[in-house]
């Protein structure tokens, strides 16, 4: 049976009191912490601050944030405010940690600048814990922009970068050969075409942008009219019970023409390519064997 819980409920009047986007849970160090995007206001800067963008820019003040739980249990932690991400503020969206010998790091959705608006792109800056940015705005380094086709919208828009978005950034390192993938999002989230782009650390160091090398000949993961799954993004990924499976949980739309409350939790089993790289199915309703070593009743979801 399901079980659910409240683990935090902001306050008014904070940087982080409204729209709450894309948190995520993470064991480090045996403590747990929700990393979280958090705005002061709705989405609704004043004018005069909304005026100093190229287009409207209702998320600028979309910061990141994290929480720190009490225990090492998930369940039972209370959990705190522990920090604002640095980010310089800027805007700040869908962050995530990315662990690599050389230590841990924060990657997430960027503009260029504080008032630049679009497009959205992928920034990684190295952090001393999980709650410390150590890295200069100088150092940010941006390892992805939405320059291609599939990664714009309208598809393949020219005229200007607004709404050309790279966000939803996920670690995804391949257990057999140890090669680390970001899997990230392309598009815009409430459009039936968005889908799943995909970097590998090919080099040895996270900050330097030349050693990631990006995945240009389309989505690694898109939508499949056949079994009406459009929208398809902002993965994240597990194993089945056993661990003998790996899988990727992503939200899709039945109805396209619906926006974000279409959108509905999906999982797959996926596998891998002899290059080392995911090898993502085609997206589907179901129903899907349910994962290996779980113990269920049903066979099928």
């Amino acid at each position: 049976m399901l079980k659910s819980s409240l683990p935090f409920d902001p306050p008014r009047s904070q940087p982080y009191s409204t729209d709450l986007w894309a948190p995520e849970l993470h064991k480090i160090d045996d403590k747990w912490y929700i990393i979280f995007t958090g705005d002061p206001n709705n989405d609704t800067p004043p004018p005069e601050i909304d005026a100093f963008c190229p287009f409207n820019c209702p998320a600028v003040y979309h910061r990141m944030f994290v929480l720190e739980g009490s225990t090492s249990d998930p369940w039972t932690s209370n959990y705190t405010m522990k920090a604002e991400l640095d980010t310089y503020d800027q805007f700040a969206i869908d962050g995530t940690y990315f662990r690599h010998s050389t230590g841990l790091y924060h990657v997430y959705s960027c503009w260029y600048h504080a008032f630049s608006s679009w497009p959205a792109n992928l920034c990684i800056t190295k952090m001393s814990d999980p709650w410390t940015v150590s890295s200069n705005l100088t150092d940010r380094q941006i390892i992805s922009a939405p320059e291609n086709a599939w990664e714009q919208t309208p598809y393949g828009r020219r005229e200007n970068y607004r709404l050309a978005s790279n966000e939803g950034p996920q670690q995804l390192t391949n257990p057999h050969t140890g090669q680390e993938f970001i899997i990230y999002s392309a598009a815009r989230s409430d459009n039936r075409n968005y889908c799943l782009g995909q970097l590998e650390l090919v080099g040895s160091d996270p900050m330097n942008a030349q050693d990631w090398k990006k995945h240009n000949d389309g989505c690694v993961f898109y939508q499949n009219a056949q079994e009406e799954a459009y929208g398809v993004g902002h993965a994240s990924f597990t194993t089945s019970p056993d661990g003998s499976e790996d899988w990727i949980v992503y939200h899709g739309m039945r109805n396209y023409m619906s926006g974000w409350g279409a959108r509905t939790v999906r999982a797959q089993k996926f596998t891998w390519n002899e290059d080392g790289s995911p090898n993502f199915p085609r997206p589907g309703y179901g129903p899907y064997e349910v994962p290996s070593g779980q113990n269920a009743s049903m066979k099928m979801f």
